[in-house]
């Protein structure tokens, strides 16, 4: 057996276009693979990820597993075999035969002195225009030792490396403690109510894999985030997260800004989204802008954000009407598309193609709206980040169906056809001959409901939905605008007459499926104001729509169309709301006076890991 070896710098020679021209060493060990004579395989633990390089008769090929791709790991044992089950396990004639649990388990087979450490990945595939994340697990069996407690103290030096890096703390042997959980919020009738299904199927066992535990609880009635977020002590989590569509998220983040500290516990508490919902703008931005693959119903990259815990800072905006005040992290809007997004609502149980029938519906029957739009207009435009080609993801899958995990008898079996058994020859007085393992297997389908460590709280009252929340003070950042009746600033644009839509988003998109802003990011200090006037015909109209999709309309501005970045606003329709609708992150709002300004970095929101 080789002896691990730490500082040592290498060259590296994978081809991975995230690769590093050098990389530290933090653990190696050499391998041999007992089906095949004359090949070997090295496998070393660095700065970039887990390196494995394997050596057949002169040849030699290398893969690397970035870090970055990497979610957690676990040491197990392996697990008793009943009578007439076959072989003896520590033969390991057939690696289909090996099952593990976990070193507390009753069922653990105490005759076999292993100690296995899994390593859960999801590898980011790329091609020319699609990309995808395989799940792989890859299993390294230790057993160098006469006694368990040797070599479970060797596969525990592997894990605790990997998790030192996954964290960004430094290579101690010893994991970093973070005992703070996760506070879900989920909502169940997001969308077309899948939500409890996708968390349970496709979010709890990727959080399971990296050690990452969680409390879950159920929305019981509108407002119920909102509420739960303003009255708890947050600083007890170490990020909250919304399980739903962008709703769930605008009522947590309005729930932090009726807090007196709400500035410390923005500061302190990340938050983030898994899109269950209809629309999920912010989430499907936030994968475009980190170049994650986002699939309708499909959480695994923003799940493995969850597990990794990297933020970024996202802007807010401040939104004002006669009423009532609120932030948004989405869009303002007024008329067509605000239109679709409320009156489909009697549609949600076909997801989000309850949009684009809308859309056909408003087009036949097109509305214009009276009124006056202001705004402060950005006029230099040079700085701002060029637009950011989406990727075709039609055909790509991202972890695909449920995924294969722990519970608490069992874990999973090895893969008969994927599976090599490796060793090498070193050996010595009171040392069994090396016998370590590695595979590599996609998952398979199996049912998981919980993760250990965490609390699942239910909805206990059937009729408590009709509850209304207790009316709160807004708090957050001074506005600089005008009260909302007085006059504007002299340098402010003003726009008065017809208008089919006015629509002002500040994320890239505003649905799955919907480019609205190609230049923005989630920090730039910039609202992209969409400005359509009656008189555009309904093919114009149509045309549109149809570019909106992959975001060729940013640059069709014509009499009827434009796309301005600006800092601030103001809409003010002409009679009453019984024509028009005006939304805030596609939530419905007093029909009347509406004025808004950004305000950069407020809000930290967990993202997908670049490094």
């Amino acid at each position: 057996m080789a002896d691990p070896r730490l500082g040592k710098d290498v060259s590296n020679g994978v081809g991975d276009e995230h690769a590093e021209s050098k990389e530290h060493v933090y653990l190696e060990e050499t391998f041999y693979i007992l089906s095949k004579k004359n090949s070997v395989f090295r496998v070393q633990l660095t700065s970039n990820g887990l390196t494995l390089t394997k050596e057949t008769d002169g040849n030699s090929k290398e893969q690397t597993i970035l870090l970055r791709d990497i979610v957690g790991s676990k040491c197990m044992r392996s697990k008793r075999r009943r009578p007439g089950a076959g072989s003896c396990v520590c033969s390991f004639v057939s690696q289909q035969q090996l099952k593990v649990v976990e070193e507390n388990s009753g069922d653990l087979d105490e005759n076999d002195i292993s100690a296995y450490l899994y390593i859960y990945a999801y590898i980011l595939k790329r091609s020319r225009r699609t990309m995808k994340r395989e799940r792989t697990t890859i299993t390294l069996r230790f057993r160098s030792f006469d006694k368990y407690e040797d070599n479970n103290k060797e596969a525990q030096k592997w894990r605790s490396t990997i998790k030192c890096l996954i964290a960004g703390q430094p290579i101690t042997y010893v994991p970093p403690a973070n005992d703070k959980k996760l506070l879900i919020l989920l909502n169940p009738k997001s969308g077309p109510g899948k939500a409890r299904e996708l968390f349970q199927t496709k979010v709890a066992p990727i959080l399971q894999e990296g050690e990452i535990p969680y409390d879950l609880h159920v929305t019981k009635y509108a407002q119920y985030a909102r509420e739960f977020v303003r009255t708890r002590n947050v600083y007890g989590w170490r990020g909250i997260v919304a399980v739903g569509g962008d709703g769930v998220l605008f009522e947590i983040m309005n729930g932090m800004f009726e807090r007196l500290d709400w500035q410390q516990a923005l500061a302190e508490v990340p938050l983030a989204i898994l899109p269950c919902g209809s629309g999920n703008g912010l989430a499907r931005t936030i994968c475009h802008l980190y170049n994650e693959p986002y699939i309708p119903q499909n959480l695994t990259g923003m799940a493995m954000a969850l597990s990794r815990g990297k933020s970024a800072p996202m802007d807010v905006v401040r939104v004002e009407t006669k009423t009532q005040i609120m932030f948004s992290f989405l869009s303002v809007g007024w008329g067509f598309l605000s239109d679709i997004d409320i009156e489909s609502e009697r549609l949600r149980a076909i997801g989000g193609q309850r949009f684009a029938l809308w859309a056909l519906a408003r087009i036949v029957g097109l509305r214009r709206y009276k009124g006056t739009v202001s705004y402060a207009l950005i006029k230099d435009i040079s700085n701002l980040p060029k637009p950011k080609q989406p990727l075709v993801l039609s055909h790509s899958i991202s972890q695909d169906g449920a995924l294969d995990s722990p519970d608490a008898e069992a874990f999973i079996d090895c893969d008969e056809q994927d599976s090599n058994v490796w060793t090498n020859s070193a050996g010595g007085p009171g040392r069994h001959q090396r016998v370590d393992s590695w595979y590599s297997v996609n998952s398979r389908r199996s049912a998981f409901y919980s993760t250990r460590g965490s609390e699942y709280h239910s909805v206990t009252s059937a009729g408590s939905e009709m509850r209304s929340p207790v009316h709160a003070c807004m708090h957050g950042p001074a506005p600089h605008l005008p009260a909302l009746m007085s006059q504007l600033p002299a340098h402010w644009t003003h726009e008065q007459g017809e208008f089919v839509m006015v629509h002002v988003s500040y994320q890239a998109y505003i649905g799955e499926d919907l480019l609205f802003a190609p230049r923005s990011q989630l920090s730039d200090g910039v609202m992209w104001m969409l400005i359509i006037k009656a008189g555009i015909s309904r093919s114009q109209l149509l045309s549109f729509l149809l570019g909106i999709n992959n975001g060729n309309h940013a640059e069709s501005n014509n009499e009827y169309i434009k796309l301005i970045p600006v800092s601030a606003f103001r809409i003010v329709p002409e009679g009453s709301g019984s024509g028009g609708t005006l939304t805030v992150d596609g939530e419905l709002v007093e029909y009347g006076p509406i004025q808004a300004e950004v305000f950069p970095n407020i809000v930290n929101v967990l993202v997908p890991d670049l490094k």
